[in-house]
C-alpha cells in the first residue's frame, strides 16, 4: 500500500469513526426521544386522572347540594366539616394542575433539544427516515401540547366553576344554619333528642352536688328537664358560649313549681350495655332504661367507674366538682363522681378513693374480694343521692351485686329522712346468691346482729348471711326475668330461697325481658351483606350464601337447613344436648355453626376435641370464641336455632333468632317457655305457635323437635315461609315489658304518698 493510499484509508477510516460516533449520539437521543414519548403519555394518563377528579368533585358537589336540602338543625357541624374536606379536594386539585404545567414546561424543554439534534442531523448524513422520525415526534410534542393546553384550560374552568359554586354553597349553609337556629329557639321541646335532655339533667345535678344550687332549685328544675320543658330548652341554647354563672341564673330565673305524672327512677346496677357488659344484665339496664324514658319517664343509672369499661362509648364524660365521702369499715373515704350519657340515659360512675382500688381490676367480676367491693358502691350509689336530696320515686337495684341497697336503705338511710322512694330489686338468675361470713355485712354499716335472723338475711348456710334474700325481704318490689321462671324459683329453681319467695309472693312477679330492636333489626344491621324484612326474604338467603362461603363450608346443595347455635358452653346451657345437635343435624343433612366458648376447662376442651373431629366436614363449624359481628350473621343466616337449655331465667337469644327469621328449637322452661310455642300444638292459637319445643333434657325430646322442623323445612316450603314472616314480625321490644315495670312502679310510688 503506498502513502497516499494509507494516508486516504486513514481519512476514511477517521471518518468512519466520526460516523459511527454521530450514529451513537443519534442513538441516544433516539432514546431520549423514546422516554420523552412515553412520558408523554403517562401525561396524558394523569391528564385522563385528573379529568375523573373532576368528575369525582362534580359529583361530591352534586351529592352536597342534594344532602344540603337535608340538613336539620343537629347537623350543621358535619356540613362544615364536609365542606372543609371539598376545599381540601379542591386544593389538593389545585396543585396537580401546577404539577403538570411544571411537567409541561419540561417537554418545552425536550422540544428545543429535538430542534437542535434535527439541526445536528441536517449537519450529518444520516439517511432521510431519522429526520422523518424526528420531525414526526415534533409532531407528536406538538400535539400532545395542544391537547394538554385544552384540557388544562377546560380544567381551570371546571375549577373556576366549582369555586363559584363552593362560595354559594358556603352562603347558602350559612343561611340554613341561620334558619336552624332561628327554627330550634321556636320549637317545642319534644323535638330534642334524649340525649339533650340527658346531659341537662346531669348539669343540674352536678350544681347541686357542687352547692351552686339550692337542693329545692335543683328538684324544680330535674322536674322541667323530664317533662322536656321548652323554656328550660331556650335558656339553655341561648346562654351557649356564655360563662356557667350566667347559665345557672337564667336556668333559675324560669324555674316554677310543677307537677307530672312522670316517675324518677334510678337503677343502681353493675352492668350496663354498651359501655360495662358481660351478661344479659347490661341489656336490661341500657333497654328497659331507654324504654321507660320514652315513657315520659326521668331514668338514671348509677354504674362503677371500672378501669377496663368501654370509656368510648359513653358521650360527655366529665367528673364533678365534688367529692361524695361515704361511711365503709369504720372509716370514711372519698368518692369521685363523674357523669356521662350512655344510650341517651344521664350516667352516674362512682370511683372509690379508697386503697383497695375496688375497681381498678382490668375485669368486671371473679375478684377474691367481691363482697367488699359491691358493698361499699351500694352504700356509696345511696350517699350519692341522699347527697344531691332528689326526690325519687323507685330505686331499682340488680342482682346480689346491689342487692345491699335494699337493707341499706332501710335500715340506714331512711332513718336520716331519705324514705320517699320504694325499691324495686331484681334477681336475673337465682344461681348467683351473694353469700358471705355474717360479719362481712358490717363493713358498709349494716347492723349484723339486727339482719343475721331467718326471717331477714341469714342463709339456710350455718354463719352466712344471702344478700339476696335481705333483698327480697326488704325491697317493696321483687322481679324476675320471666314469668315462667318465677314459677320455677318458688320450687327447687329458687336454690334455697323458694320458702322465701313463697312468703313474699304477694309482691313478687316476672317480667319477660325484651330485646334492642334497633340494635337487632336485620332491615338496618350494618354486620350483615344484605339487609332484609319479612316482606322480602332474598337478604336471607343471601347472608346464608356469604357466610358458608366465608366459612369455607358447602354451598352445592341451597336446600339444605341451616342449623345455628350462640351460647355459653357451660352445663346451664345444656351442653350434653348441644353436642348431640351437632351429630343430629350432621345425620339428617343439615349444616351446622356453634358460636360460643366455655369457661369450664374440660367442657371447652371436650368441643375442641370434636372441632377438630370435624375440621374436614364441610357442613359442621365449630367457632369456640364470642365474635359479635359473626353473632349477627349467624342469625341471619340460620334457617333454624337452637337453645336446649336446662334452665333459662330470660334468654335473648330466641328473640334475636326470631327477628332475624331463623326459627327457634328450643327446651320448655323459663323465658323460652314465654317466648316460644309450639307449631304443633293444637292447645295454642295458631297465631302464636312460632317455633318447635321440646320437655324432657334428654336427646329423644330434642331429636322430635329437630326432626320436626326439618321436616316442615323440606316438605312444606310455603309453610315455612309464612312461619319465618310471623316470627319476623313478632314485638320481642321493650315497649311491653316497660308498661309492665312502669304499672307497678305507679302502684308502689301511690302507696308511698299514700302513707305519708
Amino acid at each position: 500500500m503506498s502513502d497516499a493510499e494509507a494516508l486516504e484509508f486513514d481519512v476514511l477510516k477517521e471518518e468512519n469513526m466520526l460516523l459511527k460516533d454521530d450514529i451513537t449520539f443519534f442513538k441516544e437521543k433516539l432514546i431520549e426521544i423514546t422516554e420523552t414519548e412515553e412520558s408523554l403519555f403517562k401525561l396524558e394518563k394523569e391528564r385522563a386522572l385528573l379529568d375523573a377528579s373532576l368528575r369525582e368533585l362534580e359529583c361530591a358537589f352534586i351529592a352536597a347540594q342534594s344532602d344540603m336540602l337535608k340538613l336539620g338543625p343537629m347537623q350543621h357541624d358535619a356540613w362544615w366539616e364536609k365542606v372543609e374536606n371539598l376545599e381540601e379536594l379542591l386544593e389538593s386539585t389545585a396543585n396537580q394542575v401546577e404539577h403538570a404545567a411544571l411537567i409541561l414546561d419540561g417537554y418545552h424543554d425536550v422540544q428545543d433539544k429535538v430542534d437542535k439534534l434535527e439541526a445536528s442531523l441536517g449537519a450529518t448524513s444520516i439517511s432521510e427516515f431519522c429526520l422523518y422520525l424526528v420531525d414526526l415526534l415534533k409532531k407528536r410534542v406538538k400535539s400532545i401540547e395542544e391537547r394538554f393546553q385544552a384540557c388544562n384550560h377546560e380544567m381551570h374552568s371546571q375549577i373556576e366553576l366549582y369555586e363559584h359554586s363552593i362560595v354559594e354553597f358556603h352562603d347558602t349553609l350559612s343561611k340554613l344554619i341561620k334558619e336552624s337556629e332561628k327554627k330550634s329557639m321556636e320549637h317545642y321541646a319534644e323535638g330534642m333528642p334524649s340525649e339533650f335532655w340527658s346531659r341537662i339533667s346531669l348539669l343540674i345535678d352536678g350544681w347541686s352536688l357542687e352547692k351552686k344550687i339550692s337542693n329545692n332549685d335543683a328538684n324544680i328544675l330535674r322536674e322541667m328537664a323530664w317533662k322536656r320543658d321548652s323554656c328550660l330548652r331556650e335558656a339553655y341554647l341561648s346562654s351557649r358560649g356564655k360563662a356557667e354563672r350566667e347559665l345557672i341564673d337564667s336556668f333559675l330565673k324560669m324555674a316554677l313549681p310543677g307537677t307530672s305524672s312522670g316517675l324518677h327512677i334510678v337503677h343502681i346496677a353493675a352492668e350496663m350495655a354498651p359501655v360495662a357488659k358481660v351478661g344479659g344484665l347490661a341489656d336490661v339496664i341500657s333497654g328497659l332504661g331507654k324504654a321507660l324514658q320514652k315513657k315520659g319517664n326521668l331514668v338514671e343509672i348509677i354504674l362503677p367507674k371500672y378501669d377496663c369499661m368501654q370509656h368510648n362509648q359513653i358521650n360527655n364524660l366529665k367528673v364533678l366538682d365534688v367529692v361524695v365521702q361515704s361511711y365503709f369499715e369504720g372509716n370514711m373515704f372519698a368518692n369521685k363522681i363523674w357523669t356521662g350519657t350512655v344510650e341517651g340515659l344521664p350516667v352516674y360512675f362512682i370511683e372509690p378513693q379508697h386503697p383497695g382500688k375496688f375497681f381498678w381490676r382490668a375485669q368486671y367480676y371473679g375478684e377474691h374480694d367481691d363482697f367488699k367491693r359491691f358493698s361499699y358502691f351500694s352504700r356509696v350509689a345511696l350517699e350519692l343521692l341522699y347527697q344531691s336530696a332528689k326526690k325519687v320515686d323507685i330505686i331499682h337495684c340488680h342482682d346480689w351485686q346491689t342487692a345491699f341497697v335494699a337493707p341499706l336503705y332501710w335500715d340506714v338511710y331512711a332513718n336520716l329522712g331519705f324514705n320517699s322512694a320504694r325499691i324495686c330489686f331484681t334477681c336475673h338468675n337465682f344461681e348467683y346468691q351473694g353469700t358471705a361470713p355474717a360479719q362481712d355485712l358490717a363493713y358498709c354499716g349494716l347492723d349484723v346482729e339486727h339482719l343475721d335472723r331467718a326471717d331477714r338475711m341469714r342463709d339456710n348456710s350455718h354463719g352466712r348471711i344471702n344478700v339476696v334474700k335481705g333483698a327480697i325481704v326488704y325491697s317493696n318490689i321483687v322481679t324476675t326475668v320471666s314469668p315462667t321462671y318465677a314459677q320455677e324459683v318458688r320450687s327447687e329453681g329458687g336454690r334455697g330461697l323458694q320458702d322465701t319467695l313463697k312468703i313474699h309472693s304477694k309482691k313478687f312477679v316476672g317480667i319477660l325481658n325484651g330485646i334492642d330492636t334497633d340494635t337487632w333489626n336485620p332491615s338496618t344491621d350494618r354486620f350483615l351483606k344484605v339487609q332484609y324484612s319479612a316482606n322480602d326474604l332474598y337478604g336471607k338467603s343471601a347472608n346464608k350464601a356469604a357466610l358458608t362461603k366465608q366459612l369455607k363450608m358447602s354451598s352445592a346443595n341451597a336446600s339444605q337447613p341451616l342449623v345455628g347455635c350462640i351460647t355459653r358452653l357451660v352445663p346451664q346451657k345444656g351442653v350434653h344436648l348441644i353436642r348431640h345437635a351437632i351429630y343430629k343435624t350432621a345425620e339428617l343433612g343439615g349444616q351446622f355453626i356453634l358460636l360460643g366458648s366455655s369457661p369450664v376447662p374440660n367442657i371447652q376442651r371436650e368441643f375442641e376435641g370434636i372441632a377438630d373431629q370435624f375440621q374436614n366436614n364441610n357442613n359442621i363449624r365449630l367457632l369456640l370464641k364470642y365474635d359479635d359481628a359473626l353473632s349477627h350473621m349467624i342469625f341471619a343466616a340460620s334457617d333454624m336455632f337452637i337453645v336446649p337449655s336446662m334452665f333459662e331465667p330470660c334468654g335473648l337469644t330466641q328473640m334475636i333468632a326470631m327477628r332475624y327469621g331463623s326459627v327457634p328449637v328450643v327446651r320448655k322452661t323459663g323465658g323460652l317457655n314465654d317466648s316460644v310455642f309450639d307449631f304443633d300444638d293444637e292447645t295454642i292459637p295458631m297465631e302464636l305457635r312460632n317455633g318447635f319445643t321440646f320437655l324432657k333434657a334428654d336427646e329423644q325430646g330434642f331429636d322430635s323437635a329437630l326432626e320436626r322442623a326439618f321436616n316442615y323445612y323440606h316438605r312444606k316450603p310455603e309453610v315455612w315461609k309464612q312461619l319465618v314472616q310471623k316470627d319476623m314480625k313478632i314485638d320481642f321490644s321493650w315497649d311491653t315489658s316497660a308498661s309492665q315495670y312502669e304499672d307497678i312502679y305507679q302502684r308502689a310510688a301511690a302507696r308511698a304518698r299514700a302513707a305519708t
